[in-house]
């Protein structure tokens, strides 16, 4: 599958509704006990694009993508509005929004990561879509500046340094980002009588791993 580097429209985007899906295998003993596991280290999101659609100009833009995709063939970028900075929704990125990685001496390269933290229990999901111009690192505390001091590789989500962060220094991130997503159906099926009257088509998004 080919992935094309161009955002969803973001208006558009703003009204759909969906989020984290995850898969659990659950098997009910004989005792009344269960046995739960899960196949997949990373949820999947799923997307209603046809919730954010208010005009027939809207519709417009949204079929003139879908077939720029050529349906389900080619991924391409999201804008999860309820979850899309390092930082919490009220704050802006900063270097040290994000812990990625502690430093060893040897390794430059650094896979972008956001944790999500409840009680005790950390979950770290792989960011692989940051926002162009929206990315900040730092290294042991100090922030560094992009060009003279890394390079950001925002079709992956890496950043790599030009000199290895020293042993024991955290490394760090703030960022914005997209989710990397496909159309999940081959049609979109729309009446125009219908959507004036209120009616919106369903058009699903999946995300993909790339």
């Amino acid at each position: 599958m080919a992935f094309h580097e161009v955002r969803f429209p973001a208006n558009l985007s703003f009204g759909a509704v969906g989020g984290p899906e995850r898969r659990t295998e659950i098997v009910a003993m004989a005792s009344g006990f269960e046995e739960r596991n899960t196949p997949w280290a990373h949820a999947r999101r799923r997307y209603d694009a046809g919730m954010g659609l208010r005009s027939m100009d809207d519709l417009a833009a949204v079929v003139a993508f879908f077939e720029a995709r050529a349906g389900q063939l080619h991924g391409f970028r999201w804008k999860d509005w309820s979850d899309y900075k390092s930082c919490l929704p009220s704050a802006a990125p900063a270097f040290a929004d994000q812990v990625i990685a502690v430093g060893d001496g040897q390794r430059r390269v650094f896979q972008l990561i956001k944790a999500y933290r409840s009680g005790e229990t950390v979950y770290d999901r792989p960011i692989s879509k940051p926002v162009a111009g929206t990315v900040r690192a730092g290294v042991g505390g100090d922030e560094k500046f992009p060009d003279a001091q890394y390079t950001v590789d925002h079709r992956r989500g890496r950043i790599t340094f030009h000199q290895p962060p020293e042993t024991g220094a955290e490394v760090t991130a703030g960022f914005e980002f997209d989710v990397p997503v496909r159309f999940d159906m081959d049609r979109i099926a729309v009446s125009v009588a219908s959507f004036q009257a209120g009616q919106v088509p369903d058009i699903p998004v999946i995300e993909v791993r790339v």
